[in-house]
């Protein structure tokens, strides 16, 4: 059973807006798979909801003139997978998201909740980071645009105030055109396992494929929120691929995180993680990219 009091179905953004100013308690709700579940546990109890589901404008994904990829936060994780533009341009996020739960959790599941529950361990969280995401927000202030790297203020945790609704992620042009991709994520399990440790990275090759021109790091689980490993990167700006390289961000990796023990891992253990994931995602990144991961 769900102990909730009311239910609101907005009709675009403003109703949505004008619905949660009118309700200090109220709880928004798209797909619902993070929602329902804390429901049924006790923490959001005797809750209202207002749904953004069915809003048009905050559905599917489009590219601008300018070559900004905007996605609307209630497309779900299926839909990201499947997207062409996606597919094309940023394949790190679709491979990232379709590692989420199961078939029927990405089917309804939307990339919006994925980042507005600000748990450390969502499978679009390190994507989003190495991918410089910018988080829009429309509230009866008006619009406004926030850097993922200013999104996550602790554990489940986000800057987003009760009023305001998340209605795009926009990924820049120089953000992703000429950079290869990759996506890891550890579990106990093969499927339908939240992530012991999550590491993105995307880079950008010299002309020759043979140098790191531009590298971005990111993990999840390896902090109390999504992290980027700024110093690694800009330690490896030039490096040749090499050993030398996979060590570097190895090693400059473990100077940057900062994971917790838990019942599903020892701190330990999410250490060498980051160790090894840092090293085997950068190799597949540079393969993406057009290189040699053993040059």
């Amino acid at each position: 059973m769900y102990d909730i009091e009311k239910f609101y179905q907005a009709v675009d953004v403003k109703d949505a807006i004008r619905a949660l100013e009118a309700d200090p308690s109220a709880v928004i709700i798209s797909g619902g798979s993070d929602v329902l579940i804390k429901i049924r546990e006790g923490k959001f109890a005797g809750c209202s909801l207002v749904s953004i589901h069915g809003i048009p404008e905050l559905e599917g994904v489009r590219m601008e003139e300018d070559g900004t990829i905007v996605i609307g936060p209630a497309t779900t994780f299926s839909h990201v997978t499947n997207n062409d533009i996606i597919m094309k341009h940023i394949p790190i996020l679709g491979n990232a998201v379709d590692q989420a739960g199961g078939p029927q959790l990405r089917n309804i599941g939307t990339v919006g909740g994925n980042v507005c529950n600000g748990v450390t361990s969502a499978d679009s969280a390190s994507s989003f980071c190495v991918l410089d995401a910018i988080l829009v927000l429309e509230g009866p202030k008006g619009t406004r645009e926030v850097p993922i790297r200013e999104w996550y203020t602790g554990p489940g945790r986000t800057v987003r105030e009760h009023e305001e609704v998340l209605t795009a992620i926009k990924i820049r042009r120089e953000s992703y055109e000429g950079f290869g991709g990759h996506y890891i994520k550890y579990g106990k399990r093969n499927a339908m396992e939240i992530a012991t440790l999550g590491c993105a990275v995307t880079v950008k090759l010299s002309d020759d494929k043979r140098h790191v021109e531009e590298m971005h790091l990111g993990y999840g689980v390896a902090a109390p929120t999504p992290i980027r490993c700024f110093e690694t990167e800009e330690k490896v700006k030039g490096m040749e691929i090499g050993e030398a390289l996979y060590e570097t961000v190895g090693k400059g990796a473990l100077e940057e995180v900062n994971p917790r023990s838990s019942w599903r891992a020892s701190k330990e253990f999410r250490l060498q993680l980051v160790e090894e994931l840092g090293k085997r995602a950068l190799k597949q990144a540079i393969i993406n990219a057009g290189g040699e991961a053993d040059a």
